[in-house]
């Protein structure tokens, strides 16, 4: 009988292992055909064609949803027979790598993104420019500076970007990693982004390692390493959020398996640095580290540590800062409009501009608000658990991503993972179904094309796909 268990045990884990390969697989096909007719990503610029050619956007999208139902339901079923699966931390890390490895064949098909970055770090390590202070554009439209584009692929390629006349829009960090990236390219596009996609992986995997050095459980390992949604926007879509959840985990590892808050402030640092939304957490680090202490005490210590992020926030934007207006960048994408309910709101109200300006503000006051007493209460608590404390950070987090961003992006939901193990089972659900349903939503660019006004009926399949799966998991829970 036990014989009988194990060998049924490992057809299903061969079964499910193959067949989530082959749906990955499927995945790449578009890709591989596209190398084998063009050999070169070079002056690529088909945003949201899952086919990357001209092929009947029906169809194309059809084929999309198909392969990401597969794979969706593979991924569940791997989750559930995690145990009969993976009988070692080897056999799960393994798999996980082999999977990532398949994504790096994937040509980014839903966001470009990534040719920016390469085309800033190019025109920041190879022709000494300051990216926060210098477009692409300009660069390459004063004096004879066009010449280069002949020889140089990766700032050819920024160049025909969609940000090739914006300056850098996020942190110091990022703008020296793009650095390293693109001079690690030699000009070459194509090896540019291979480079890119490889470092993506190995962040991908060390994301792992810090979620199972933090949970030692498979299934947080499991749902974040293959999800779809992060293969997609993580790896073949290369997105810099990847760094920003692996600063936030080493963040919270040394501060809780390493008591060390300097290296916890530090990490913390150096992913605000890239992306701002994760000072959020600052607050609820600090207290939890000193919450042995009297709350006077607890106030200093604040202040000290928090000193301390400053200094070390002020230190990485020194790279690049000449005056104040490096901070330009971040407005830049805020005054954008795509993906957010301020989408719906411009479409369908009359002074669309002045109402999305006034909501949004009101919105950020009362987030300012609940945000600044939240902190003073546990501030003041006596007993202060990290697990619940985490969760509602990461509550704030959610808030600021759904209500106060006017350019909100899909990808920007990997925010939410690093916090994900001390969420609750229902939280925890619903977080890993609204990162599938906004890849599953992304099939409306896919059948029309990137616009804006395709951003409301994309918010709309969010909001319904969301709606039926908080009804779903209130019927799991009852029934529980």
């Amino acid at each position: 009988m036990i014989k009988t268990d194990i060998k049924k045990d490992k057809r299903i884990s061969i079964v499910l292992n193959i067949s989530f390969i082959i749906s990955c697989i499927m995945f790449t096909i578009p890709s591989m055909i596209y190398y084998i007719k063009n050999k070169t990503v070079f002056q690529f610029e088909q945003w949201f064609k899952f086919m990357l050619n001209d092929t009947n956007r029906i169809n194309q999208t059809l084929l999309y949803i198909l392969i990401l139902a597969i794979m969706t339901t593979l991924y569940f079923l791997i989750v559930k027979n995690r145990e009969k699966i993976f009988k070692n931390k080897k056999e799960l890390f393994t798999f996980i790598t082999i999977i990532s490895l398949i994504f790096v064949i994937v040509i980014p098909f839903t966001c470009s993104d990534v040719f920016y970055y390469l085309g800033i770090g190019r025109l920041d390590s190879e022709y000494h420019q300051n990216p926060y202070y210098t477009t692409i554009k300009q660069f390459v439209e004063q004096g004879d500076n066009n010449k280069y584009l002949e020889q140089d692929t990766v700032l050819a390629q920024g160049y025909i970007n969609d940000w090739s006349n914006s300056t850098v829009v996020y942190g110091p960090i990022w703008t020296l990693i793009c650095r390293i990236v693109a001079m690690l390219s030699f000009g070459n596009i194509d090896i540019g982004l291979l480079v890119f996609k490889l470092i993506n992986v190995v962040i991908h995997i060390l994301n792992c390692y810090f979620i199972y050095k933090l949970s030692n459980k498979k299934i947080f390992v499991l749902l974040y390493g293959l999800n779809p949604f992060i293969l997609i926007e993580g790896i073949a879509c290369v997105h810099n959020d990847m760094f920003v959840v692996l600063f936030t985990l080493a963040s919270f590892y040394f501060l809780l398996k390493k008591k060390n808050i300097g290296l916890s402030i530090l990490f913390l640092a150096l992913a605000t640095a890239i992306k701002y939304f994760t000072i959020l957490l600052l607050p609820f680090i600090i207290i939890y580290y000193v919450r042995k202490e009297k709350t006077a005490k607890r106030l200093i210590k604040c202040i000290e540590y928090g000193a301390g992020f400053i200094i070390i926030l002020a230190i990485c934007y020194l790279l690049y800062v000449q005056d104040i207006n490096v901070l330009n960048g971040l407005a830049t994408q805020q005054d954008k409009l795509a993906k957010s309910i301020y989408t719906v709101i411009s479409e369908y109200f009359t002074e669309p501009e002045g109402l999305v300006t006034l909501i949004n503000k009101n919105i950020f006051k009362i987030f300012v608000i609940i945000y600044f007493f939240a902190c003073v209460i546990i501030l003041n608590k006596r007993n202060i658990k990290f697990r619940k404390e985490i969760q509602k950070a990461n509550y704030f987090i959610m808030a600021f991503l759904f209500l106060l961003i006017t350019n909100f992006q899909p990808w920007y939901i990997m925010w939410l993972f690093p916090c994900l193990i001390w969420q609750k089972a229902e939280d925890i659900r619903l977080i890993i179904q609204i990162s599938l349903i906004s890849q599953f939503a992304n099939s409306i660019f896919l059948t029309y094309g990137e616009g804006w006004r395709y951003g409301t009926p994309f918010v709309l399949f969010m909001v319904i796909g969301t709606l039926i799966a908080v009804l779903y998991n209130a019927r799991i829970k009852k029934m529980e």
